[in-house]
């Protein structure tokens, strides 16, 4: 069974231009997502207490893959931008909440991932530090 953290607070450092994603709740356990800029890639942190999942994306392709999210009466996964191995799952509610999961796959005998669903809110915020001009659920 997925179980799902709702993230509702976003910070920008614009001296380093990074995003971080967090529960409007501070407690260091609860879940954070954190993103950063590397030349044509997104560095993503997405972390749990003491355990993290660090992606690096293409911004290009975390951005199409976003753009092109319609949203859903029920919360799934739509798109999927990585490798097979390590990827972002990402989904679209119709009331604008945005599924995001980082998940890595050891093989077909298991997975580990970090379920979490950002707020609308959050979620134009993120698109905005994209660079997502029409962000789905607008």
């Amino acid at each position: 069974m997925r179980v799902y953290q709702k993230l509702d607070q976003v910070s920008h450092d614009e001296a380093n231009d990074t995003l971080l994603i967090e529960c409007a709740v501070q407690d260091q356990c609860l879940p954070k997502l954190w993103f950063g800029r590397e030349g044509m890639y997104v560095s993503v942190s997405a972390s749990y207490g003491p355990l993290e999942i660090a992606l690096r994306p293409r911004h290009q392709d975390l951005a199409t893959g976003l753009a092109q999210l319609r949203a859903t009466e029920r919360l799934s996964v739509m798109r999927m931008v990585g490798t097979g191995q390590a990827h972002i799952e990402l989904g679209l509610s119709t009331g604008g909440e945005l599924l995001f999961r980082a998940v890595i796959v050891a093989d077909a005998t298991g997975h580990f991932a970090i379920n979490l669903i950002l707020t609308p809110d959050v979620r134009a915020r993120l698109f905005a530090w994209l660079g997502i001009d029409n962000g789905p659920g607008k």
